[in-house]
């Protein structure tokens, strides 16, 4: 796997030469705008202006006393007429006496304007009225200005920052219809991800190289009659590598490449879902060839009619029915192929992944002991490692481990050792690395009291005798009673000697047994029991109960499984079972005489082994960490010749090369032929793309 990115280019591009412009807004818009302001404008300055009137009139109201208050400005004197006073005449002659031209009743306070005259009798006619008047500033042609421009300017940053955001032309309210897919295309070399940039999925990558061959030669597949598959769908635990196995694909074909994630699709909006489905595969149409990739489909593709209400509308479900629609449109000779990822396949939708519409499932997996060692090859490539690294060992540490808990384990490696002052990688920092994935954080400045460290000395040593004791358990690697994670005191590191697909009803049943040493050992030591198994007592019943309910290992009820693998719902409140309540207390019963009889075994082995639980719990009190080696030389050889490994290289054990299991177990391994030719022709069409390259 890669960090290479992909560069997103503009969704909104059908033509070369608006590729890096959006949507422009026309100038008919703004002229409209500015005529609604203008008008908005001089309804405000002729609503809001007063009546004039004569300076006659105006001197001949203050002989006969009908004026309270008088402002004086420059241009204009500001006359407030006292109640009832009606304007008898003004300059536009308009004299009824009525009151028409005002708004409100005759009872109310006028205001009015007059033009003024020099009259320089007109304080003293004022005061000897004793009316009140002021003297005011005048409006320069400045202020004039601003009255007209700062309403203007309001409005238009009104509509700039408020409705060109929500709702103007180019914007995410207007063009909520429109799909959030982003376009990737014309790739450069230090951004395009190839097959080679993917480790461990040797399965999957046969499975999507004949894709890009579709894409790339469609008449080699339609010669004979064939039609070319529609939808493609990566199905696998998280981490695995789905999305990085589609940008593959991207990479190696060098189509245009459409990628959106499930839950864009889905808005409060109704209707929204459905149109944005239409505009993707609308422009998908117009690109052809090329692959559209949906990440995480089950956020749209849920089976219809679970969880919905009598009348509801769900959204969701118009969105997948659009989608279901679009799928059957498709035209074969089209060169759109549909690719889609989730991890929660139990929950799609049986009309979604009939063929026709979902023609391929692949499966993606985790990686195998040999899929890990080239998924580490990967990861490493830019690191400084220092020689003593072995990837077959760090490999064989890791079972079960994802691609991207891989690629986690290799970036706290390198981040332990820049931490530590070292100049490369070493074998001890991924060792570290790899235990704070698995177990979590060291905490070394966690107090933990005398009495309690002791109770998880002996309690891990319980752990680590019954599993080393027991040859159908995993190997103990290395027990440490320093505090790590959330809550754990301490812990036991259980690793394979190889990667398992089954497991025995022996081999389950020693499970219980490890997982119940340590409370059987706090019990033998100290008398007493605490807290500490609660972990390993959930673990316990959840072993017990599947042995019985679901893989029918129980000689009471039989080869009778009563799990529901088709119900998602299963063993929640409320929810109906198929067996009656005498079954359910024969399980009961069962589970109980399973976990009694590990019990008794676990006691017995540790009374026969008292001696070893003393010594392996005071080193482990001392040292606080035992690996490997040190745990053999206490316990000596496991039974049955199963020996594991160390972790650390003093012990000198040989590593078994991985290469010598690669396809066994029953596992099915690719067929090398195969998977040789379509590299082939994929370094062909690339060959052809660029054919200076080698």
């Amino acid at each position: 796997m890669s960090n290479n990115l992909f560069k997103p280019q503009n969704p909104y591009k059908n033509e070369p030469e608006n590729n890096d412009k959006k949507p422009k807004f026309s100038l008919v818009y703004y002229i409209v705008i500015v005529l609604i302001l203008i008008g908005l404008q001089l309804a405000f300055f002729w609503s809001g202006s007063s009546e004039e009137i004569a300076y006659s009139t105006f001197r001949k109201y203050i002989e006969e006393n009908k004026i309270e208050s008088v402002k004086i400005a420059p241009e204009r004197i500001y006359v407030r007429l006292k109640p009832g006073v009606v304007p008898a005449g003004s300059a536009k002659g308009e004299s009824d006496g009525s009151g028409s031209i005002f708004t409100g009743s005759s009872s109310e306070s006028r205001e009015v304007y007059v033009v003024p005259v020099r009259d320089e009798d007109l304080v003293e006619l004022l005061e000897t009225k004793r009316i009140s008047y002021q003297g005011i500033p005048g409006n320069t042609w400045i202020g004039e200005m601003l009255q007209w421009v700062l309403p203007f300017a309001l409005l238009i940053g009104i509509y700039f920052f408020v409705f060109r955001r929500l709702g103007g032309p180019g914007s995410q309210f207007m063009n909520i219809s429109k799909n959030k897919a982003a376009l990737y295309e014309n790739l450069d070399e230090h951004t395009r991800i190839t097959f080679k940039d993917v480790a461990g999925l040797d399965e999957a990558k046969a499975e999507v190289m004949e894709v890009v061959d579709f894409l790339k030669d469609p008449k080699k597949y339609t010669k004979l009659g064939g039609k070319l598959p529609k939808g493609v769908l990566l199905v696998g635990p998280p981490g695995t590598g789905k999305t990085l196995l589609a940008k593959a694909v991207a990479g190696e074909a060098d189509v245009p490449f459409f990628s959106i994630s499930g839950s864009d699709f889905v808005e409060m909006f109704v209707g929204v879902g459905a149109a944005r489905v239409r505009d993707l595969f609308r422009q998908a149409k117009e690109k052809a060839p090329c692959i559209i990739f949906i990440d995480e489909i089950d956020a749209v593709g849920r089976s219809r009619g679970k969880g919905m209400m009598m009348g509801a509308n769900d959204e969701r479900e118009n969105t997948l029915n659009q989608l279901l629609v679009e799928m059957d449109g498709f035209a074969t000779d089209k060169g759109v192929i549909l690719m889609a990822a989730t991890n929660r396949p139990d929950v799609l939708d049986n009309a979604l992944l009939r063929p026709g519409r979902f023609d391929r499932q692949i499966m993606v997996d985790k990686p195998d002991q040999k899929g890990r060692i080239d998924t580490f090859r990967v990861h490493t490539k830019t690191l400084s490692l220092s020689p003593d690294v072995n990837l077959k060992v760090l490999a064989s540490q890791t079972p079960g481990f994802a691609g991207a808990e891989i690629a986690n384990a290799a970036n706290e490696a390198a981040l332990l050792a820049s931490r530590r002052g070292k100049q490369s990688i070493e074998m001890k920092d991924f060792e570290d690395a790899i235990e704070r994935v698995v177990a979590g954080l060291e905490k070394k400045n966690k107090v933990i009291n005398p009495k309690e460290k002791k109770v998880v000395a002996y309690h891990e040593s319980g752990h680590a005798i019954i599993s080393w004791m027991m040859a159908e358990n995993d190997a103990v690697q290395k027990i440490s009673i320093v505090p790590r994670g959330m809550s754990a005191l301490g812990y036991t590191m259980n690793l394979p000697l190889e990667d398992r697909y089954l497991m025995t009803k022996q081999e389950l049943f020693s499970r219980i047994c490890g997982l119940l040493g340590g409370r059987i050992a706090e019990e033998l030591t100290f008398d007493e029991i605490s807290t500490g198994a609660q972990n390993d007592l959930e673990k316990v019943t959840e072993i017990a109960y599947n042995m019985v309910v679901v893989y029918g290992m129980s000689e009471k009820l039989g080869n009778v499984s009563y799990f529901e693998s088709n119900n998602p719902y299963y063993g929640g409140p409320g929810v109906d079972k198929k067996y009656s309540e005498h079954t359910a207390r024969l399980i009961d019963e069962e589970v109980h005489s399973i976990i009694d009889q590990a019990q008794q075994q676990v006691r017995e082995i540790l009374t026969e082994n008292r001696d070893k639980l003393e010594l392996l719990a005071q080193e482990l009190l001392d040292k606080e960490v035992l690996h490997y080696c040190k745990i053999e030389e206490i316990l000596g050889k496991r039974p049955a010749g199963n020996s594991f490994h160390s972790m650390a290289h003093d012990c000198g054990d040989n590593v078994t090369d991985p290469d010598e299991h690669s396809g066994q177990n029953g596992k099915q391994t690719v067929d090398e032929d195969e998977l040789r030719s379509l590299e082939a022709a994929v370094e062909k069409i690339r060959q052809s793309k660029n054919p200076g390259e080698s």
